[in-house]
């Protein structure tokens, strides 16, 4: 489990595509404190396993599945992700509860400024389904939903945000991985079509 709060922002230093499957090669930089063989890393809202490490470089597989639901097959070296650790029991749950499962793969359809911060319009695909208020996980960042209408929803980005995580360098047409609020998929899976 993660909470959608960006650690840090690392740098792909290698994606080797292996028969729909994939080998990633991230330097995560001083997230390596600590970090052990089997620790799950969110990268980019991915739930990874590290399988090695060498320095600061860690060495993650990527299944069939995962190459097929996330944007991840679209990576080149050189490539920022955002980055988080598996939270431990006990630590501040400062953004919602997330899974690293992407729902399916979005587009960010406009950007503008409004105020001090940015307005973000996603279109989302079928896959995933997000409320007024609600939370969702965007290349692994929480955010909050507002304006939802249809498959579309905007997202308020402080500047902070923009700063610390891939977000300010997006721009419209860009694809995104999603991750919608694990308890409203559960409340839309007991309650169907009550929306």
């Amino acid at each position: 489990m993660f909470t959608g709060i960006i650690e840090h922002v690392g740098t792909i230093r290698a994606i080797s595509p292996n028969g729909g499957e994939a080998v990633l090669e991230v330097d995560i930089g001083p997230l390596i404190e600590g970090v052990r063989i089997g620790d799950s890393i969110a990268t980019d809202g991915v739930c990874l396993t590290v399988e090695t490490i060498d320095a600061s470089v860690v060495r993650f597989s990527a299944s069939g599945e995962t190459m097929r639901k996330t944007i991840l097959g679209g990576y080149q070296p050189g490539r920022a992700v955002n980055l988080e650790r598996a939270l431990r029991m006990g630590d501040r749950l400062g953004g919602h509860l997330v899974a690293g499962h992407v729902d399916g793969v979005g587009r960010l359809l406009e950007r503008r400024r409004e105020g001090g911060s940015e307005r973000f319009t996603i279109l989302l695909p079928d896959s995933v389904a997000v409320v007024e208020k609600g939370s969702v996980a965007i290349n692994g960042i929480s955010l909050t939903t507002w304006d939802c209408r249809g498959q579309r929803c905007s997202i308020a980005v402080i500047p902070h945000t923009l700063t610390v995580t891939t977000l300010g360098t997006l721009r419209p047409g860009d694809p995104v991985n999603l991750e919608q609020d694990l308890i409203g998929r559960w409340v839309e899976r007991l309650f169907p079509g009550r929306g």
